[in-house]
């Protein structure tokens, strides 16, 4: 097949408004796409917007307040409040990384909505040096590095890389990492002004194993996993790796840097001894963390490959909460009677763990998988329930972060993915070093390189229900036996659905999908293309921080990004809006009646567009759809430069045909449909700083 990739462009004009849907004038932009060399617009029905509350979680107040790590927040959750793509006139999009030997595996962002990635550099001989984390602009068609820092080359010959897989942004926006050599460093990525330095700094480095082995003793894991600040400012971190098998690993520890000694030292106390701020505790003989860990405001949480955890800092110690033990079959060795050759990932639970306001969330790693959830203050357990019981086919283990959302204390939806397959079978052995991040290291070869017919599939919704007696229940929702997760699976709260990355195994195309939150169902499916190098090898897919992307890595130096052209000019629908441009967001009933005024709900998203040489006026096309309403039910208004919403006098709303809606005519929320706004550069409507551009944000709301 021909795979449906645009290369990229770029224009200069911005117009936003609140709405969800699409149609056009004289041209759609489905149409448009079709006359066009450069683009090929994917058919398929759009995705009613059904946005939901935002999940519920209390924020820490030392990280940064945008989704700064893998999993989205500091519950792990992998739930994001960002609208994805609606399929609402679709366009892939890939930009490819040609300094690295691989695109970005994952990415989060700092205070001012950068994309921070690991960054491995190819150098002009062919050698690659690994390690390091950049800046880069995802949506340039090269993957611009804006900033890096390379601790080979921008550290004195250091030898060591930052695990950025658990890593994070902190509220001061420095990057927040563990190193492959044992210690904690705060990297500065932008000056005073927010702008991105092209070397980064690293501003704090402290050895967290040296002082471990002091106090501890050598006969200890010192593979340095991952890192958490608690809400007092405490930098937790703990040990392991991947497959951390009792019967020949080390005893592993824990413990945290005492907040004060980081806010001394970064106050420019250089002279402090770290020694005397950093507390330890060692862990039992074989037992380490194999993931991430997470905090809440009563303490950290910590899922080893035997029991999960809540710590805290008092007095000086580290202090164990509670301690719950739960039952693993250990690794799952490769199947010899199936075409599977690759194996389960974790000895342990394979997850990282999941919060919600009252609960810790976690599975083990049984022949059946259960899924457990503990009363986070006091470690009892609320309920448990096995998951993914596919028949004796079909292993299962669990080896993604489960993904949970919880918008209030009554229900929580946790969606669970088998894994199986995945691992490299050679990590089962005695000798193995399972600590080396690398993709040889950890994944088998043939799942790699041959696609997701070497997976087991499974993915299902649990939902547990607190009931008026405080108690909990649990029940499967709805479970998926054909579906095979390659990525970590995302809800989106913006949407209303969850995203994924997978490969369909009839045609071998890999895309992108969304399931229906309450049926599972497939309900948008955008192809990628059937060539090996689309696989995703192990990445998860990450939200855009402009409410109309999802991005997916691949196994090769291409990243794929799916987008809505949701906007264009119906009076110039030869002259393309820049895409990159574009953004959605939803406004609470609370946030729209403030800046409005008015008693009234939004109806639309908040969407934005850039239009390049605008003259002294341009009309502008919003397609939106989930109306189901009388026109003369919906009022528009438009942003002003204050943030206050003022009416639109003279609301267009048109259909795909660009046939004005009549006032009292009914509308279908399947159906797309455009809203019209014509915007005066000299106008307050426009809010453009760039001279010869326009900035227009507009709302739809009903009354």
């Amino acid at each position: 097949m021909n795979k449906k990739i645009i290369k990229g462009m770029s224009m200069c004009v911005a117009i936003a408004v609140l709405c969800s849907g699409c149609s056009s004038q004289k041209q759609s932009p489905a149409e448009q796409k079709k006359d066009s060399s450069e683009a090929e617009v994917i058919e398929g029905d759009a995705l009613v917007p059904r946005w939901t509350d935002a999940n519920e979680l209390v924020p820490n107040p030392y990280l940064s307040t945008e989704e700064a790590n893998i999993h989205n927040d500091i519950y792990n959750s992998d739930v994001t409040a960002k609208t994805m793509p609606l399929g609402i006139h679709p366009e892939l999009f890939e930009g490819v990384a040609k300094d690295s030997p691989n695109a970005p595996p994952a990415f989060f962002y700092d205070n001012n909505g950068r994309a921070i990635a690991p960054y491995s550099q190819l150098m002009e001989d062919g050698t690659v040096i690994s390690g390091g984390i950049a800046i880069r602009d995802m949506d340039s068609p090269e993957l611009n590095v804006e900033g890096k820092f390379q601790p080979y080359l921008d550290d004195n010959g250091a030898k060591y890389g930052i695990q950025i897989s658990y890593s994070f942004v902190d509220k001061d926006n420095y990057l927040v990492g563990p190193t492959t050599h044992g210690h904690v460093v705060m990297i500065q990525t932008s000056d005073e002004n927010g702008e991105v330095l092209p070397v980064f700094h690293k501003a704090l480095d402290v050895d967290i194993v040296s002082g471990a082995v002091k106090a501890l003793g050598e006969e200890i894991d010192q593979n340095l996993l991952s890192l958490a600040y608690d809400y007092q400012g405490n930098l937790w971190f703990v040990t392991g790796g991947f497959h951390k098998n009792p019967a020949y690993s080390k005893a592993g520890f824990w413990g945290y840097l005492d907040r004060e000694y980081i806010e001394r030292y970064m106050a420019g106390e250089t002279n402090l001894n770290p020694e005397e701020y950093l507390y330890y505790m060692k862990l039992a003989e074989g037992e380490n963390a194999e993931n991430g860990m997470a905090a809440h405001p009563e303490g950290c949480v910590i899922l080893t490959n035997q029991a999960c955890y809540l710590l805290e800092a008092k007095e000086g110690t580290v202090n164990v909460r509670w301690k719950v033990p739960y039952e693993s079959s250990g690794g799952k060795a490769a199947q010899e009677d199936s075409q599977i050759t690759g194996a389960g990932l974790a000895w342990g639970g394979g997850s990282s763990p999941t919060l919600t306001n009252d609960l810790v969330l976690f599975t083990d790693n049984q022949d059946t998988v259960e899924l457990i959830a503990v009363d986070v203050k006091t470690g009892e357990t609320a309920v448990t329930m096995p998951v993914l019981e596919l028949g004796d086919q079909v292993t299962v283990s669990v080896e993604n972060s489960i993904s949970v959302y919880s918008p209030d204390e009554q229900k929580t939806s946790v969606l669970i993915c088998n894994w199986y397959g995945a691992g490299n079978a050679d990590i089962f052995n005695p000798d193995a070093d399972s600590s080396i991040q690398s993709f040889n290291n950890l994944y088998d070869d043939n799942w790699r390189e041959k696609g997701s017919s070497y997976l087991m599939p499974g993915v299902e919704r649990v939902d547990i229900i607190k009931k008026e007696d405080g108690s909990y229940q649990a029940k499967s929702v709805w479970c998926r036996e054909d579906l095979k997760d390659t990525c970590m699976i995302k809800f989106s709260t913006g949407t209303g659905y969850y995203y994924g990355y997978t490969q369909n195994e009839s045609t071998s195309e890999w895309g992108f999908f969304a399931l229906d939150y309450d049926t599972g169902e497939t309900v948008l499916w955008e192809p990628v293309s059937d060539e090996e190098k689309y696989n995703n090898i192990a990445v998860g897919i990450m939200q855009g921080d402009n409410g109309n992307s999802v991005y997916c890595p691949t196994n090769s130096q291409i990243l794929v990004r799916l987008q809505d052209r949701f906007a264009y000019l119906p009076e110039e629908p030869e002259k393309k809006l820049d895409i990159t441009k574009m953004k959605r967001a939803v406004l609470s009933d609370e946030e729209f009646r403030t800046a409005s005024g008015s008693k009234g709900t939004p109806a639309t998203y908040l969407q934005s567009a850039m239009v390049e040489d605008a003259g002294d006026e341009s009309t502008v096309a919003f397609c939106v759809n989930g109306l189901d309403k009388t026109k003369g039910e919906y009022v528009g208004y438009y942003m002003k430069s204050d943030g206050t919403l003022e009416r639109i006098d003279n609301l267009i709303l048109t259909d795909e045909k660009g046939r004005e809606v009549e006032k009292q005519e009914k509308m279908n929320e399947k159906s797309i449909y455009e809203l019209r706004v014509t915007a005066d550069a000299s106008g307050d409507m426009n809010l453009a700083e760039e001279e010869g551009c326009i900035t227009v944000a507009v709302i739809l709301a009903v009354k």
